[in-house]
């Protein structure tokens, strides 16, 4: 029970640094949002080569690294992935930097319903009556949100499409997470050196001595850190615990985008936020339901 506390507390640490990223990523929006998401990518790399060797994880890093290289499909999985979460990154940050904090988190609560349709059409996942009912709930609030507004929140789609499938990727792959994010940011590495090594010099808009490269450095800690926290606490608590938590992040940053960017949050919104958090509600229930009559059936 202990253990589980502990696992509570954990989770809910990773999402709220996950929830607040807004804030961070706001400092750096005089930046290109190519070249926050090129720094984002190599520090990440640099943080978690310096985790693995305080962790002395050395030897089972290039283990799983062997390994990789040996199964084609699951190789294959993780570049693709490597690929499609450097999307979802680039996506945020540009939301973020260019006032769109509610669209993105929109996105994060549609994620979960877009990641069970992924199930379904490439898992062949087989559902329940509920959980279709919570599909048409949140593809209607998505309707009435493009009606109205008049445009289609493509920005709420991308992340949401970008980071389920990248979900999907990694199943192909069964490699710890730790070791993941590293071969990730490993492959796009150099299309990122490419990128931040111009003419002008080697890191673009961000000189040596100032507040950007602090800021810049300190991206590789800022994606690593709450990755970290998720993949400890997750281990000590059940799933159906973790889609519950999962909401926290994408409800501080709808906070955040209303009341500290003052970002334009009408009825229209409301209202197809609602639509959206009762088809939320009725999977998470049906979730739980689930799992108390499986734990029941054992």
């Amino acid at each position: 029970m202990e253990e589980e506390k502990k696992g509570i507390l954990v989770t809910i640490s990773a999402y709220m640094l996950w929830g607040i990223l807004p804030i961070y990523w706001k400092t750096l929006d005089h930046i290109p949002a190519f070249e926050v998401l090129a720094h984002r990518i190599v520090w990440a790399l640099v943080f978690m080569g310096i985790i693995i060797l305080l962790l002395r994880k050395q030897k089972d890093f290039l283990s799983s690294v062997k390994d990789l290289g040996k199964d084609k499909k699951a190789l294959i999985g993780i570049t693709l992935a490597a690929f499609a979460i450097s999307a979802n990154w680039f996506l945020f940050i540009w939301a973020v930097n260019s006032g769109h904090v509610i669209q993105a988190s929109l996105g994060y609560y549609i994620n979960p319903l877009i990641s069970i349709m992924l199930g379904m059409l490439v898992m062949k996942e087989t559902f329940t009556k509920p959980q279709w009912f919570s599909f048409l709930l949140a593809g209607i609030g998505v309707a009435y949100m493009t009606i109205n507004v008049g445009a289609f929140p493509w920005v709420s789609i991308a992340l949401a499409s970008s980071f389920a499938i990248y979900g999907l990727l990694k199943k192909l792959a069964a490699i710890p997470a730790i070791f993941g994010l590293t071969v990730e940011t490993m492959i796009v590495t150099p299309l990122a050196l490419i990128y931040l090594i111009p003419a002008a010099g080697p890191l673009g808009e961000v000189s040596w001595m100032s507040m950007n490269s602090l800021l810049v450095f300190s991206t590789g800690a800022v994606t690593a850190i709450p990755l970290l926290l998720f993949t400890s606490g997750t281990k000590r608590i059940p799933l159906s615990m973790v889609g519950f938590l999962q909401y926290i992040a994408p409800t501080l940053m709808l906070l955040i985008g209303v009341f500290l960017y003052q970002e334009p949050f009408t009825h229209v919104h409301l209202i197809a936020f609602s639509f959206i958090w009762a088809g939320l509600f009725l999977y998470t229930s049906d979730r739980f339901k689930r799992v108390r009559q499986y734990r029941k059936a054992s």
